[in-house]
């Protein structure tokens, strides 16, 4: 797996002036003469919010290899071309010197991050972006394959690498915190041993939580999901979880085995990925051993 590095830590990062912003946005959108407001909260990209259309820029500090405008274009016009999903679209993508972009029509709403919903409203929202999800998942993934954008896996036995990786990460953090996590060998012998079935490889969000899924605060119903730079090809269980909440990840499935029944393994895949996740919050503080312990027991019943 590629490292999770950035390639060149010290470039600068000027903030683009709303003039140069309605330049780019007007060689690919009409209407580009509205006041522009400036969104900081994303990682590797900065947004610039021009009335219904959203100039994405790359962060040239924080450029690393997983992460790509491209890739994001690609991937969205690719669904575009074959469904119709609340997703951002597409209406241009370029290099102007230094500086790479995308100009994107505008998802409505607000993150769910950002919201207060009842517990109702908010499980109705992440089971309807597993529906979307499993909408993504079943496009035709040809162009997907075939393209040098999409990284990620070739063949189940891959997906199973993956993991297994991610549990050595998080095993040996925890390790080094010296948190006791019973039960850490009996866990990677049951989830992670013996051969894979067979399953197909499809593009993958690969981060579809709150900060992603969006809101409209009239009707606190789901609006759309964005940000595809992260995307890569592997397993379609992988994508099905918040990376903060079980709970989430529970509604989020619903969904998206609302609309038919899952491939073989489907559910030893998402056990096994989920497993991975609470670990990791156990590794970085979000989770203490001993809470993660029931949430484990748990999902090891799950069939």
């Amino acid at each position: 797996m590629t490292p999770d590095l950035y390639s060149q830590p010290d470039a600068p990062d000027p903030v683009l002036s709303d003039d140069y912003v309605r330049e780019l946005i007007g060689r690919h959108a009409v209407g580009s003469s509205r006041e522009v407001a400036v969104d900081e909260t994303g990682g590797e990209a900065r947004t610039y919010l021009c009335g219904d259309v959203v100039l994405k820029t790359q962060r040239p500090h924080r450029l690393r290899p997983r992460t790509s405008l491209e890739k994001e274009a690609f991937i969205l016009q690719e669904i575009d071309r074959q469904i119709s999903l609340p997703l951002p679209r597409v209406l241009g993508y370029g290099r102007d010197g230094d500086v790479e972009y995308e100009v994107l029509t505008r998802v409505p709403g607000i993150a769910l991050r950002d919201t207060t919903l009842s517990d109702a409203a908010r499980a109705g929202v992440l089971r309807e972006l597993g529906r979307v999800l499993r909408q993504i998942h079943e496009v035709d993934q040809t162009q997907f394959r075939t393209s040098p954008l999409v990284p990620g896996d070739d063949q189940p036995q891959d997906t199973m690498l993956r993991l297994n990786e991610q549990f050595d990460e998080v095993s040996a953090l925890i390790g080094s915190l010296d948190l006791a996590v019973p039960h850490l060998v009996q866990i990677r012998a049951t989830i992670l041993s013996g051969e894979p079935q067979g399953f197909d490889l499809v593009v993958l969000h690969s981060n579809p939580g709150a900060e992603h899924c969006f809101v409209d605060p009239a009707t606190k119903t789901f609006s759309g999901l964005i940000d595809f730079g992260d995307s890569y090809r592997s397993h379609p269980a992988l994508d099905v979880r918040s990376w903060r909440s079980t709970d989430d990840s529970r509604e989020i499935l619903a969904g998206y085995t609302s609309s038919g029944s899952l491939s073989p393994g489907f559910m030893n895949v998402w056990r096994a990925a989920m497993i991975v996740s609470e670990l990791r919050l156990v590794a970085r503080g979000f989770r203490t051993a001993r809470g993660v312990e029931a949430s484990i027991a748990e999902l090891m019943s799950i069939r």
